[in-house]
């Protein structure tokens, strides 16, 4: 590839339809031309914008900033899958490196550094160990970014880097990428807003030369319906969801979960299916009983013992104050029945999950996509008893169709769940290119 057209053309089929609006000849073709205008501004500089991906993963972000115009001319990751996926769908310049020591296998011109380390040790749907390993490799993203000395770095994380003593890791990057000369933002973003059907919220540290001026400013896009980007998969790659056998257990609980409910035992309220509420699979109680495990739901949260978690086990004598009357006999029975456990002197809910089988609502965003949204007892279709595919995740996050994910099947999950949604990458690579267009 020898210029900055060529390059456009290489990668147009990148851009997927549903960001360019299904059916609408008009909004594509304004697209197409505002891509080859920026292949015409490009052209008169000496070379295209181009960046390079730390922990680029399969390469969601690095295609969103393909989108906005901008040229790939290196991506590291340590996962060989990801790295072969890259290969087979974006490009050959994906290699497989440990970036743990901030080094680069050798310096590389470029314009923008990207990166998307491990979020694991922030996630609050993990553990929040503070001592996971992964959770320095930021810190040696700033400082190949810092090496590499481009106009402007993003790196992306998930909240819940913001939250806590982890918050110590992003406000470090923040002060060393200050101290190397470069102001520093933070951007939160929804991929909701950038035209992604999914509720997804990810921090971007955004870092830029001081001669440049760069506001910290995305516009937001039109919203998408979940079911906008579910159709017309059947015959597509990556299409073989994950089905419940009829009349199978996890089949009739599916048949009780309409649409915005979940499997939960531990909240009240409309969205909440108790397993009480499917008899046909758990065992009937009598309405003795549920008052019992009502009362135990609500008091768990109310009555605290302990500093951690956010229940403890429930004395029988506060279920009795509760409901003023006797409930031995019901405890005793929901106990055999296993709807209960006890601890000494206390009982508490055996099953005390917060959400199993989540219904996806089709006419508003779906569910955070991550590594077990292909797992039925974990997320379920919106209109049907199955889960999804990983074309229908790909889908959601804003893969094109053309890209097809191999590897085994919970690995193409991985894959895509650990993705940043192309259209965040799209946003802010034109928020950057905005900027950098004439100045490289």
């Amino acid at each position: 590839m020898t210029g900055p057209h060529l390059n456009m053309s290489v990668y147009s089929w990148l851009v997927p339809e549903k960001l360019t609006g299904v059916g609408d000849s008009r909004r594509r073709l304004r697209l197409l031309t505002e891509l080859q205008m920026t292949a015409d501004a490009q052209s008169t500089n000496q070379r295209p914008l181009q960046f390079i991906s730390l922990f680029s993963g399969c390469g969601g972000l690095d295609l969103g900033f393909i989108q906005a115009g901008l040229t790939p001319v290196a991506a590291f990751d340590i996962w060989p899958l990801a790295v072969e996926n890259y290969h087979n769908n974006i490009g050959k310049h994906a290699h497989i490196w440990d970036l743990s020591n901030g080094k680069l296998p050798q310096n590389i011109e470029c314009d923008v550094v990207v990166a998307g380390s491990p979020c694991q040790g922030f996630s609050t749907v993990g553990k929040r160990d503070l001592d996971d390993p992964r959770n320095h490799l930021l810190q040696a993203a700033v400082k190949i970014a810092i090496a590499a000395r481009p106009k402007v770095m993003v790196f992306e994380n998930v909240l819940g880097i913001l939250q806590g003593a982890h918050k110590e890791h992003w406000d470090r990057a923040h002060r060393k990428l200050k101290s190397a000369g470069f102001k520093t933002d933070t951007l939160i973003l929804d991929a909701r807003n950038t035209g992604t059907p999914q509720s997804r919220k990810r921090a971007f540290l955004i870092a830029w030369n001081k001669s440049i001026s760069l506001e910290i400013k995305i516009e937001s896009r039109e919203s998408v319906k979940l079911m906008d980007v579910l159709g017309g998969v059947s015959e597509l790659p990556n299409h073989e969801p994950k089905e419940f056998n009829y009349g199978s257990s996890e089949y009739e609980i599916a048949t009780k979960i309409l649409p915005g409910q979940k499997l939960c035992n531990v909240r009240g309220g409309e969205a909440s299916v108790h397993t009480w509420d499917i008899p046909e699979v758990f065992g009937h109680v009598t309405a003795s009983e549920k008052e019992v495990l009502l009362s135990i739901m609500k008091l768990r949260r109310r009555i605290r013992r302990r500093t951690f978690g956010d229940a403890d086990p429930v004395a029988p004598k506060d279920i009795y104050l509760d409901l003023k009357r006797k409930v031995s006999g019901d405890i005793s029975s929901l106990i055999k029945k296993g709807y209960l456990r006890q601890f000494d002197s206390y009982v508490d809910l055996k099953n005390t999950f917060n959400g199993k089988y989540r219904r996806a609502v089709a006419n508003e965003a779906s569910h955070t996509v991550d590594t077990r949204f292909g797992d039925p007892r974990c997320f379920l279709h919106p209109v049907e008893h199955r889960g999804f595919s990983v074309r229908e995740a790909a889908r959601v996050q804003g893969f094109p169709d053309r890209y097809v994910f191999h590897g085994p099947i919970l690995e193409q999950f991985r894959l895509v769940g650990n993705a940043v949604p192309p259209s965040m990458g799209l946003a802010i690579g034109n928020m950057i290119k905005e900027v950098l267009v004439g100045v490289s």
